[in-house]
């Protein structure tokens, strides 16, 4: 199975990221394409799953958008007959490509039958067949990568997703970051790292809200904008209700458990809920008394209604990424049947 991207120039925040997914028929490409999208695709009960079977199901090119994140698109491609024609061809438009092999957990289950079993031996072994076979193919040094479609937290799955982020440009890298799920904890620290590089951005909007001479502005620009990016972090870190039903579907483990190791209420984020939050750890006082300002003093008041609005929003938006990362850590674990105290 061979991955490639396209990449058109756009905004950062905004660029779409087209990822390919084509191979051999029957090599489990339509499987991996619904791990990528955080679906689960055992018998295809996950509405939008890109249908599996033991036939080749792929007979056309297939748009997927991702679930959560439309800009993410992947592309299922019919199976083809030859990896040295496709990945010439992948090469000619200057495309990154990788190889993966997927079904390892079928592999490893019949291989348990054999006396002398060995699960690092048998890794070892397909690696190398993998490898010597694009090697014949003419490709001197392939990037292989072990994958289980349905068991994305073990084998190489994280090593894979860690090599596309680093090879990608910055923006793009970050796009694919918030689309992946939670298979491991680094991915979860990960976009925790990238949601509080954004909070100095968001913070500066605040302190330009600030300095405005309308008391009410700031307050109700602070609210809308923190309302949308506490939203983006319950989505990028699987809190949605959306997710973890997912989540649960795929790992066995019940919705409601998983609701159960979920401290913050900023999980449920109803626009109600997230006001009274707001407004006890913002202090919308503060905020209120500082856009009250005078005619005759309007640059030494607005400066300070700056100040105010950048320092609060700063650390508000930390203490909530604080809140949510450490859920999705704790939800985590729990589908993985750690045991955690609540």
């Amino acid at each position: 199975m061979h991955i490639c991207f396209y990449t058109p120039s756009q905004e950062a925040d905004k660029i779409p990221l087209k990822i390919a997914i084509t191979g051999e028929s029957k090599s489990g490409n339509s499987a991996f394409v619904s791990a990528l999208r955080g679906i689960k695709s055992i018998g295809d009960e996950d509405e939008g799953a890109a249908p599996t079977g033991v036939v080749e199901t792929t007979s056309e090119v297939t748009e997927y958008l991702h679930p959560n994140y439309p800009n993410v698109t992947l592309w299922d491609l019919p199976g083809i007959g030859t990896t040295k024609f496709l990945v010439k061809e992948i090469q000619k438009m200057k495309k990154k490509f990788y190889f993966v092999r997927s079904k390892i957990d079928n592999n490893i289950r019949d291989e348990e039958r054999k006396k002398d079993f060995s699960k690092e031996g048998t890794l070892r072994k397909i690696r190398d067949d993998s490898v010597q076979g694009l090697q014949k193919e003419g490709f001197e040094s392939p990037q292989v990568f072990l994958v289980s479609s349905f068991e994305p937290h073990i084998y190489e799955f994280s090593e894979l997703q860690q090599t596309l982020e680093r090879e990608l440009p910055a923006h793009q890298s970050d796009a694919l970051l918030r689309a992946m799920s939670n298979i491991n904890e680094e991915i979860i620290n990960k976009k925790k790292e990238a949601f509080q590089s954004r909070i100095k951005y968001y913070s500066t909007l605040s302190a330009a809200a600030g300095g405005v001479p309308v008391p009410e502005l700031s307050v109700n620009v602070d609210y809308s904008m923190m309302l949308s990016v506490v939203t983006d972090y319950v989505t990028g870190f699987g809190l949605d209700k959306q997710s973890l039903k997912k989540l649960a579907a795929s790992s066995g483990v019940s919705y409601d458990d998983l609701c159960a190791v979920i401290k913050s209420e900023l999980a449920k984020i109803p626009a109600e809920f997230f006001m009274k939050m707001f407004i006890s750890v913002q202090g919308k006082a503060a905020l209120m008394e500082a856009g009250k300002v005078s005619r005759n003093s309007f640059l030494f008041v607005t400066a300070a209604s700056m100040s105010l609005s950048f320092t609060t929003t700063y650390f508000t938006l930390s203490y909530f990424l604080i809140q949510l990362a450490d859920d999705a850590q704790r939800v985590f674990n729990r589908a993985l049947g750690v045991n955690i105290s609540v």
